[in-house]
């Protein structure tokens, strides 16, 4: 074709065809952006409470390899095609599966007392009428493992205390604001000083603390009795039994204490436990994996990603049932507002991430062929608080990008947040890892602490009551503006690693993450 216009002029007007694009491009990410806003301010809260209701307060815990795993993967499903999202269930591996039943622990001797604490996950049951047994201590100071093995037969038909007595139920916070100066000292010097008595007492056995409740299994005890205290009132950490056919229980740590302090002082205190929990042979495990299909790039990727499973001392609400309810809300904003995206949205919600991320590292495993054109993974686990943080995970130009995305984010949500570029690649922690091990961009989205660390986070109180919808709503703006901009994006987002330092402890080079496979057949061994 003949240019009729000199080529100074011909330039000029690709010029302005850019910035006439570039401006329309501007609008449509604002109003599309704005849309997202106004939609979450209306109707967000009251879908999340509904969907957190639903999954914590109906279905429970998510404990991979119970019923109620099972039964959570199907109502995600469910919830996304009711919402014209196509969703399905992808196996990848089998774990022991176990069903939690009722569980009683009262102290009936020296005198009467319901006990507060329930069975540890996969604990074997006690016998229909349940087990009335003495309590035992292990020895104050054992001197080596052939003493401790002397010591061993004692334990036949008892119950084993295997946890160090906590010698204040009062927070660290509470004594720093009341205690005078000396008797704050004095108490953490007692605790430092009995802390480091009882772990080289658990040494001189021979054992750790886990090999140990091997050993009093063997050696025929009834059961095992811990206390994991959260050093926060009321609040202990639950996590899985060692035992294979005794029944292991925690206990508050006031009550812990208590029946301690009797067993110590000579009162023979005996306890009756009730656990009837079910053993069931192995169940398949599953992620659930929905899709919003790309119209022009849709083998391009957007992942949202949130692991479903929990521990089961609570209902798994803030880890991470917020983080699940946020992205499926997410979602369902985006299909309404951004039902046509450039590229594939795929929303993740892992199985057995408490176990070591099996299920994201599976599905990493699994599709090489979405890694290998994934643009960004955003990752939401930590907590009900609304987002402040991103680690650049060490990736060279994640500024360019991140950066770019984050700048037509609503201020009042950006705000908050503060950034680190290029930041360190995590090798564990939350689910994001699995993705950045094989090179794909993955980002945490790190949520204020609420007393995450020391009041939920796999803990007997983690429950609905515990979220804060206003930091739930803040965040699906969030997440919800960054998949629809990374999705438009028309730039590159470059995989460049930074070059990771020498270790300041051993003097080497620190190597990135090593992409590693998911344990497929858990609990069985």
């Amino acid at each position: 074709m003949k240019h009729f216009l000199p080529k100074n002029m011909r330039n000029l007007g690709v010029l302005a065809l850019f910035l006439f694009g570039a401006i329309q491009l501007q609008a449509q990410d604002k109003e599309v952006i704005s849309t997202i806003v106004e939609k979450v301010n209306h109707e967000s809260e009251e879908q999340l409470q509904l969907l957190a209701h639903e999954l914590m307060d109906q279905i429970g815990p998510r404990l991979v390899g119970t019923p109620q795993m099972e039964a959570s993967h199907h109502w995600v499903v469910d919830k996304y095609r009711s919402w014209g999202i196509d969703a399905e269930n992808q196996q990848w591996g089998e774990w022991r599966a176990w069903e939690r039943g009722i569980s009683h622990i009262h102290m009936v001797e020296p005198r009467v007392q319901s006990l507060s604490g329930m069975q540890l996950a996969w604990s074997p049951s006690t016998p229909k009428k349940g087990i009335t047994a003495e309590v035992i201590l292990l020895p104050e100071k054992i001197q080596d493992s052939i003493s401790f093995a002397k010591w061993l037969p004692n334990v036949k038909g008892k119950l084993v205390m295997v946890s160090m007595p906590e010698p204040t139920g009062r927070p660290d916070a509470t004594w720093e604001k009341f205690a005078t100066e000396k008797s704050l000292e004095k108490m953490q010097n007692d605790r430092n000083e009995l802390r480091e008595a009882w772990h080289k007492n658990i040494s001189n056995t021979g054992y750790n603390s886990r090999s140990l409740q091997t050993a009093l299994e063997e050696a025929g005890a009834a059961g095992i009795v811990s206390s994991y205290w959260s050093k926060e009132y009321g609040s202990n950490k639950i996590f899985g039994a060692v035992t294979k056919k005794i029944p292991t229980v925690d206990i508050s740590q006031e009550d812990y204490g208590m029946v301690y302090r009797l067993a110590q002082s000579g009162k023979t205190p005996k306890l009756h436990l009730v656990a009837e929990s079910k053993g069931k042979g192995t169940t398949p495990t599953f992620n659930t994996v929905a899709r919003i299909e790309g119209k022009e790039k849709p083998e391009e990727y957007v992942i949202l990603s949130a692991h479903l499973d929990s521990w089961d001392g609570g209902t798994g609400a803030t880890d991470n049932g917020t983080g699940t309810i946020t992205m499926m809300e997410v979602a369902r904003i985006l299909k309404e507002v951004y039902p046509n995206p450039k590229r594939t949205i795929i929303i993740g919600h892992w199985g057995s991430e408490e176990q070591g991320l099996n299920g994201s590292r599976a599905f990493v495993e699994d599709h090489p062929e979405i890694m290998e054109t994934t643009r960004v993974v955003f990752n939401q686990d930590n907590g009900t608080g609304r987002v402040v943080s991103i680690n650049g995970q060490g990736f060279l130009h994640s500024y360019d990008f991140m950066g770019r995305w984050l700048r037509d984010v609503p201020r009042e949500v950006s705000k908050h947040i503060e950034t680190t570029y290029p930041g360190m690649p995590w090798g564990g922690g939350s689910d994001h890892a699995s993705f950045v091990a094989a090179g794909v961009p993955g980002f945490m989205l790190s949520s204020l602490n609420w007393e995450y660390g020391k009041t939920t986070w796999h803990t007997n109180l983690d429950t609905y009551d515990k979220i804060v919808f206003d930091d739930l709503k803040n965040n699906v703006i969030l997440i919800a503006s960054l998949a629809y901009l990374a999705s438009e994006d028309t730039e590159e987002v470059q995989r460049d690693q930074v070059k990771l330092p020498v270790n300041p402890r051993t003097g080497e080079q620190m190597n990135w993450p090593e992409q590693r496979s998911p344990n497929r057949k858990g609990g069985m061994d």
